[in-house]
């Protein structure tokens, strides 16, 4: 989950360097360090803390050079100090490392190094790398051949990259299972984590595959496959551009991208609709439509808000194509050996699509005869690669740790494949199809309607910032979203939330309310709308808040809401994409009010790569 920025150029790299990493700190923010070669010396500075500390001290010792590598770290291995910060050093000075990952076998390789003559001076387990390609070198390898070697040596998952202060104007990079991708420039090509520190030089890009090793040199790249043969490297066009991944304007990233919900909403409908008649346009499925007609079960795998996403995915398919749905958090489905055949589903959602646990998911499903459907929001991502078929969310780049404007892209791909499914199959009549795609043209100006009613949720923000506890409620397609409300604020704010479907309140929360305690009830109309309106006289009558999600019209709720939180009315089917919204901005307004850190909450990182 570290920020890794490389390049081979022929001008000054230090403040490149130093400006990508500020593009990849949302992935790692403990520490940063940047190494660069100048004449034949390799100087190599580190600092604790944020990009700013280490930007001062590359400007106070005037780095420069014209090869170089940063990282900014998100520690799993030893404290967040400047010891253990990257880049590290081999035993001879000559080379420095960057890593993202972790080396699973590194106590036995240090052991083995130790014994060698090796000495060490952090706690990480990428310290081993440096010293491990040293050994190589020492054997007579070039540094591509030495890294090539100890990628065999090595279990675990990583992305590293490597200079040598005796080669200038290349770096060998190598990754399994945490992303890398090379940017391809003019007389200057450039290695990074994200395609987001790459944005403002280089749209031109080659994604590193699984067991891929690359010596980038100022004038091209060689690559290397698995197999240890030479790949020609396949140069793809990044879509989004630099300033799609800069603030705009706003104070910080996860406002804007709340407020860029309608605009990308749309777009990514406009992916699915056919521009010529009342209907969906999903070529993206035709590679598992087969199956996808006599499919008898679906899971779906994911993690954090994404695994949310799924909770009403699992609502939409089972409604809308008679399919039973289980939904799985992608970090337990391969350890509780799950049932799956060839007649079976299997549905990965993941922002980034680097996300580790569900790869590693995918990749146990697809061992046992499952077809592989991702819903991602990055093109060439680890997880485009390895399913079967592909629906792109077009999200754009999410800077801000918390999620979401992706998790709304999802929902909105999770209920276009409903209904897709249920056409597949015949579960739904052309009637019901043409009426729920014109649900989904409303929602873009439905959002836009909810987003301009936010002066309540800036008060009821201001009445509550000092709470140190909510409880988030929701019945039927909002439980999910109360869930996800609950993990916004917490994500961001620091303070304790959780969200339960408002049914089960009687069977152990009712127990903590308290005229201390605020409860956000999502109070929208629906099936189950008489029900929540008793769950909220339940909580009143036990002296709890209720802060409610509801048309602003609706006077029953006003008399039992002490705040309502209005959202404009919509069909039941689309109010999740809609009720999350205030949830979201009352979780950014708190969090703001109590001065905390929106975009980069402590001991969060954006894409998570290590299990």
């Amino acid at each position: 989950m570290c920020g890794i920025f490389g390049c081979a150029a022929r001008r000054d790299v230090a403040g490149l360097i130093v400006d990508s990493l500020r593009h990849l700190e949302y992935r790692g923010y403990d520490s940063a360090g940047v190494a660069v070669i100048s004449g034949g010396e390799l100087r190599v500075l580190r600092r604790e803390g944020r990009i700013d500390n280490l930007a001062a001290e590359v400007a106070r010792e005037r780095l420069a050079g014209d090869t170089g590598i940063g990282h900014t770290r998100w520690a799993t291995h030893g404290a967040p100090t400047e010891q253990n910060a990257h880049p590290h050093r081999d035993g001879s000075g000559n080379l420095a490392l960057i890593h993202n990952g972790i080396v699973e076998n590194h106590e036995v390789l240090r052991e083995r190094l130790k014994a060698a003559g090796h000495q060490f001076h952090s706690q990480t387990d990428t310290e081993v790398l440096p010293h491990l390609i040293e050994e190589h070198q020492k054997a007579g390898k070039t540094l591509l051949e030495a890294v090539c070697a100890t990628i065999r040596e090595v279990v675990g998952t990583y992305a590293f990259v490597v200079i040598d202060r005796r080669n200038p104007g290349e770096l060998v990079a190598a990754r399994k299972d945490s992303p890398l991708v090379v940017g391809i420039g003019k007389g200057e090509n450039f290695v990074a984590s994200d395609v987001s520190a790459l944005l403002s030089i280089t749209r031109d890009v080659v994604y590193l595959m699984n067991g891929e090793v690359v010596e980038v040199r100022r004038d091209g790249i060689r690559l290397i496959g698995a197999d240890g043969v030479d790949k020609t490297p396949k140069i793809e066009r990044v879509e989004w551009d630099a300033e799609a991944a800069a603030k705009g304007g706003y104070r910080h990233f996860m406002l804007k991208e709340i407020d860029e919900q309608p605009t990308v909403i749309a777009r990514t409908l406009q992916r699915y609709l056919d521009p010529e008649r009342n209907a969906l346009r999903v070529p993206q499925l035709d590679a598992l439509r087969a199956r996808l007609a006599t499919c008898e079960r679906v899971s779906i795998v994911a993690c954090g808000t994404s695994w949310h996403a799924g909770l009403v995915g699992k609502f939409w398919i089972e409604s809308h194509a008679g399919l039973p749905v289980e939904v799985d958090y992608a970090s337990e489905f391969r350890y509780r050996d799950p049932v799956l055949a060839k007649n079976h589903l299997v549905i990965a959602i993941s922002q980034s699509g680097e996300t580790l646990d569900t790869l590693a998911a995918v990749r146990d499903a697809k061992e046992r005869g499952a077809a592989i459907l991702s819903i991602v929001n990055v093109q060439g991502s680890s997880l485009t690669r390895e399913s079967d078929a592909v629906m792109l969310t077009d999200a754009g780049p999410e800077i801000g740790v918390a999620s979401t404007k992706a998790f709304t892209t999802q929902l909105l791909a999770l209920q276009v494949l409903a209904i897709e499914l249920a056409n597949l199959r015949g579960t739904l009549c052309d009637s019901a199809i043409v009426a729920a795609i014109e649900r989904l043209r409303r929602i873009p100006l439905k959002m836009q309607e909810c987003l301009t009613q936010s002066d309540a949720v800036y008060e009821a923000a201001e009445t509550y910032v000092r709470a140190s506890d909510f409880l988030f409620l929701g019945r039927g397609l909002n439980y999910p979203i109360a869930l996800e409300g609950a993990l916004k604020l917490k994500e961001i704010s620091y303070v304790h939330a959780e969200g339960y479907p408002a049914g089960e309140m009687k069977h152990g929360p009712i127990a903590l309310i308290d005229p201390r305690l605020p409860v956000v009830v999502i109070a929208t109309k629906g099936r189950v709308y008489d029900k929540v309106l008793s769950n909220m006289q339940e909580v009143r009558a036990r002296g709890g808040k209720v802060i409610a999600i509801a048309s602003g019209n609706d006077a029953e709720v006003r008399k039992l809401a002490d705040f309502v939180l209005p959202v404009p009315e919509v069909e039941e089917d689309s109010s999740p994409l809609i009720n999350v919204l205030p949830l979201q901005r009352l979780a950014y307004w708190i969090a703001d009010l109590r001065g905390c850190d929106i975009d980069k909450p402590r001991n969060l990182a954006k894409s998570v790569t290590v299990e």
